[in-house]
């Protein structure tokens, strides 16, 4: 039967600690021990080049000798004998030091916790010895932290002193909701309102609780005024009542979104911005897919396009022509609506027909669809696969990186 351990918080500032070993598993206990300002003597046959760099420490590279423990508060046996661990426990034991033996968990007299810093907080998790599990346990405290499931006094106070009266603007990443940051995450957990684009994560507005108010910014009654001053007015009008808003918006803010009028808008009127940056569509989508944007001897440029404009169109500001002469990556959002119109201006620029287009539907989500062409077919086969918006377009060389054979 395993012994319950005591769990200690040791204040080691100033004081020996001896640890016998200098491969991976010394390596990761080094640095904590470093920044709690011990002593910390490393005795090891062979040292890792990680270990041997490592500021504030000393180093002696020889066998373990008995007597090496005299004087220290704290050791850990951390070799690959396991003979001489039970031999620097056995010392330890009649030193009355309290060792850590890291083959054997349960025979040191001691064990490390795995741990986590937040906020001020320190917090260790013990499972008898069975690393992995505390490990794991001590992730999904983390996550739950910084998630805001889990908020200590002083983060509520944060969002009562700090929040209350402000926006964040946070991108929701481009659809899978594990996606999102963890700080866009953790402010959406405080939010008492979020207004939602059409493209933000619904799944995320699902975790929130039944106080917070929800606003669909597609469904905002604009009346005589345009979108985007209403969701202008709305932000603001939200803010100055004293609340923490937060405007979810998909993929990144600011990639072909109208998120800096927002900010712009706020900061007019006096209403404090905080903006969180989100993966973008344009890279993420494709990576998911299995595409990534840029490949090393493959290209050394990508653009990424707004088709929601004609290359006709008046008030379009894309080179088409100096576009189609480029050899890298081109990814294309909001444009399956004029696609025909898009790879018509590229062909007549110089873009070669037979260059892959990789073309993906809701992508990271469970709804995704993808779809591989040509810049010749691209048009007929989106039409052929009833291919809506949300999608990515990819046109390049890097589509068939990777690609299976025909």
């Amino acid at each position: 039967m395993t012994e319950n351990a005591y769990l200690v918080g040791l204040r080691l500032a100033g004081k020996k600690v001896v640890v016998v070993g200098g491969g991976s598993v010394a390596q990761r206990r080094l640095g904590l021990l470093v920044d709690s300002g011990a002593d910390v003597h490393v005795i090891t046959r062979a040292a890792t080049p990680a270990v041997e760099a490592m500021a504030g420490i000393t180093v002696e590279l020889r066998d373990y000798r008995a007597g090496d423990l005299e004087g220290a508060w704290y050791a850990i046996a951390a070799t690959d004998e396991p003979h001489t661990n039970a031999a620097i426990v056995a010392e330890a034991d009649s030193r009355r030091i309290f060792c850590v033996r890291a083959d054997i968990a349960v025979e040191g007299s001691a064990v490390t916790p795995a741990t986590l810093d937040h906020a001020g907080l320190s917090v260790g998790v013990l499972a008898g010895g069975e690393h992995r599990r505390s490990a794991g346990i001590r992730t999904a405290i983390q996550e739950a932290l910084q998630t805001g499931v889990i908020s200590s006094r002083e983060e509520l106070a944060e969002t009562s002193n700090d929040l209350r009266g402000s926006v964040a603007l946070v991108g929701g990443g481009p659809g899978d909701p594990e996606l999102i940051t963890v700080r866009g995450r953790r402010l959406l957990a405080r939010a008492d309102v979020v207004v939602a684009d059409r493209l933000a994560p619904a799944q995320l507005l699902d975790e929130l609780p039944p106080h917070v108010e929800v606003i669909d910014a597609a469904k905002i009654p604009y009346g005589r005024a345009m979108a985007q001053e209403a969701i202008n007015d709305v932000l603001i009008n939200r803010a100055r009542s004293g609340h923490f808003v937060v405007r979810l918006k998909g993929g990144d803010p600011f990639v072909f979104a109208r998120g800096y009028e927002e900010v712009l808008a706020c900061t007019a009127a006096g209403i404090p911005v905080t903006v969180v940056p989100g993966i973008t569509s344009a890279i993420a989508v494709p990576a998911a897919a299995g595409v990534p944007v840029t490949h090393r001897a493959v290209n050394h440029e990508f653009v990424v396009v707004s088709g929601h404009l004609a290359p006709d169109h008046p008030e379009s500001l894309v080179n088409w022509s100096a576009l189609a002469a480029l050899k890298g990556t081109i990814v294309l959002l909001m444009a399956v609506e004029r696609i025909e119109l898009f790879a018509r201006a590229l062909r007549e620029g110089g873009r070669p027909a037979h260059t892959p287009v990789l073309v993906v539907q809701h992508g990271t989500t469970s709804a995704e669809r993808v779809v591989r062409a040509s810049l010749a077919d691209a048009a007929e086969v989106i039409r052929a696969e009833g291919i809506r918006p949300p999608a990515i377009i990819v046109i390049g060389a890097v589509v068939d990186v990777g690609a299976p054979s025909t």
